[in-house]
Parts: C-alpha cells; sequence; structure tokens
C-alpha cells in the first residue's frame, strides 16, 4: 500500500471564493481545519506554513492554475477523479470541512485510492481554450438556429435544411418575396447567426494555424478520414505524453469507451460504457466514428470492422458498433502518434 507518512498532508475542498483545509501532521493527528480565500496571495501566505507538504484537491473547475501553482510553490500535488473517490460522495453528511479531511486521510492511507489525474501545462490549457470556445459558439449557433425555424414553423413557414453556414442567407431568400414582415422581426436573429459564423469561421483557421505551427504531430493523425484538425488537436492537447500508458489499448478505458463491469460470483453484466475521461473528446471520437461508418466514410479496414459489428442486429448493434470504432480510433491514432507511421486504410490493424 503507498502511503504518505513522512509529511504534513493538505486535503484542500475547492471553492469559488474560498477553500476548506484539512491539515494533516506526520502521526495523522488533525493540525488545522480552516479556509482560505480563493486568491494567489492568500495560498502562497497558506504554502509558507507548511513547506514541501503534499496537497490534495479533487478534479475543479479551479484544480487545472491552483495544482499549478502550489506545484510551483514546491509542493507535491495530487488531483483525485472525483468519480473514484465514492467515500466523499456517499457520506451522509457531506460537507466542505468534512471533504477536505477526507481526501487528506485517503491519501495518507493509498493515494491510488483517489485514482488521480494529472492536467496539462498552462500552455496546453489555453489552446485547447480555442477549441472548447469554438464548440460553445457552434452549439449557440444551432440552438438561435432552431429557435427561428420554431418560430417560422408556428406561424405554418418551414424552411428548407441548407448548409448551417449559408443559413442565414437561405432565410432571407426564402421570406423576401411573399413574407418580408416576418422577415424583419427574425432578421436580429440571423445578423447574430451571420455574426457567429464569421467567428466559427475564423477560430477554424486559427485552430488550423495552431495545430500547423505549434503541433505538428496533428498531420499524422489527420491521415485518418473524419479525423480533422479539431479532434486531432484535440485529442493532442487532451492526451499530453503519447507514453503514459503502457499499452495503445489503456486509452479506451481512459476516455470512458469501455463497458463498465458489475460483477459477483457467477454474475457479470453487460453494462453501459463508462463515460470515464473527457467529455469533449469523447464526443469528438464518436463523431469521427460516425463518419467513418457513413455514407461518405471510404473503404476502410476500421468502416469493415464496424459494419460486421452492425450487421450482427439488435436494437443496440449501430450504437455498439459506432463506440466499438471510436474505441479502435483513439488506439490507432495514439499509436500513430508514438510511431509516426504512414496510415495504410486497408491493411493497418488497430489493436
Amino acid at each position: 500500500m503507498k502511503t504518505n507518512s513522512s509529511t504534513t498532508t493538505i486535503g484542500i475542498d475547492l471553492g469559488d471564493r474560498k477553500h476548506s483545509i484539512c491539515v494533516l501532521a506526520v502521526d495523522g493527528k488533525i493540525l488545522a481545519e480552516t479556509t482560505l480565500a480563493n486568491t494567489r496571495e492568500a495560498m502562497s501566505r497558506f504554502s509558507k506554513k507548511y513547506p514541501g507538504a503534499l496537497v490534495v484537491m479533487e478534479v475543479g473547475m479551479q484544480s487545472p492554475w491552483i495544482s499549478r501553482f502550489f506545484t510551483d510553490l514546491g509542493h507535491r500535488v495530487l488531483v483525485a477523479n472525483p468519480r473514484k473517490v465514492r467515500a466523499i460522495y456517499q457520506n451522509d453528511r457531506k460537507c466542505d470541512r468534512k471533504d477536505a479531511a477526507m481526501l487528506a486521510k485517503l491519501a495518507r492511507a493509498d493515494e491510488t485510492l483517489l485514482a488521480p489525474i494529472e492536467h496539462g501545462t498552462e500552455q496546453a490549457q489555453l489552446d485547447l481554450l480555442q477549441v472548447k470556445l469554438r464548440d460553445n459558439l457552434v452549439r449557440q449557433r444551432v440552438d438561435v438556429i432552431s429557435a427561428v425555424r420554431f418560430t417560422l414553423k408556428s406561424l405554418g413557414i418551414r424552411l428548407g435544411s441548407p448548409n448551417t453556414n449559408c443559413f442565414a442567407r437561405h432565410a432571407r431568400r426564402e421570406l423576401a418575396e411573399g413574407d418580408a414582415g416576418i422577415l424583419a422581426l427574425i432578421e436580429p436573429s440571423l445578423m447574430v447567426i451571420e455574426t457567429m459564423t464569421a467567428q466559427i469561421k475564423k477560430l477554424d483557421g486559427a485552430i488550423a494555424e495552431l495545430a500547423a505551427e505549434s503541433y505538428p504531430e496533428t498531420e499524422v493523425l489527420t491521415q485518418i478520414a473524419g479525423v480533422g484538425p479539431i479532434t486531432s488537436l484535440t485529442f493532442i492537447l487532451t492526451i499530453g505524453d503519447p507514453e503514459r500508458f503502457r499499452r495503445p489499448r489503456d486509452i479506451g478505458a481512459y476516455l470512458g469507451l469501455v463497458p463498465k463491469r458489475d460483477q459477483s460470483g457467477d454474475t457479470d453484466k453487460q453494462m453501459r460504457i463508462s463515460k470515464a475521461g473527457d467529455t469533449y473528446l469523447r464526443k469528438l471520437l464518436v463523431g469521427a466514428a460516425q463518419y467513418v461508418l457513413g455514407p461518405f466514410g471510404p473503404d476502410t479496414t476500421l468502416k469493415r470492422h464496424g459494419q460486421k459489428l452492425a450487421e450482427r442486429g439488435g436494437p443496440r448493434a449501430k450504437k455498439k458498433a459506432v463506440v466499438a470504432i471510436a474505441r479502435k480510433l483513439a488506439v490507432l491514432m495514439l499509436a500513430l502518434w508514438r510511431e509516426e507511421q504512414i496510415y495504410k486504410p486497408l491493411r493497418h490493424r488497430a489493436a
């Protein structure tokens, strides 16, 4: 059992304005329970009281920069996976103070119980932010377009389904002659859609430039049909180090693309995928898998394998095939990244 009995241990339950703190001494006794303002100055002063202490926190919105900050102050930092730390969520008297104490005690008992994760660098976080902001704009544009469509349907007007990028132009053309009054009502929304489209195009260009200049390894991954600059860049920024997995196939579990397991005695239930890991990257891989299996996906070993899975029948055969191909895509991308290979669509065997 891996323990940390030779240093002070600090459990931190992160908050937006203040953090709950529990400090355990070398012998495991509680030295202090307090709160700490969420500022660099306050955390720096607190750090000086316990130099070299082990700092433990959960994954959260604040954890990337705070974990890097405490590391720079000379601490060893563990960032716990909240999906694994069930002892906290199952506490009948849950509160921030008790959560901080639980994190510290778990770290002292066995650090592996925390299933610690590693945040990427600050630069990787900033680069990934461009991709996430683009995705946010795309989703907002979909919401505005849907609102316009529903409004028009309530008035008995049905628009066609052109490319999203030219929706505003298509709507104006359709409504200009006989429904000019209605067009005037929805014009503000159409202007918003056009503005969003222009910004999305700018971000597309910036992301492609970033991938080409700062992450040339993305070119290896985009050899795969259905994997574009956004998917390849997100994959590299999220994984960080291609050597972090002992076997390429281990990435499937890391991204939540393998089934959960509930085995007891002679019972071993078939369950849905765990959906652990990065949600956005998993969504991109599933989207790429849908393209591979779709009518526009070229003939590849991956597609043939997915088609065989889908042909097995059953109510969820197609969905299972998409997930299986998403998992194989992740394995294949990791292998190509590690070995910088030339991808052979009809001969390369994904693990």
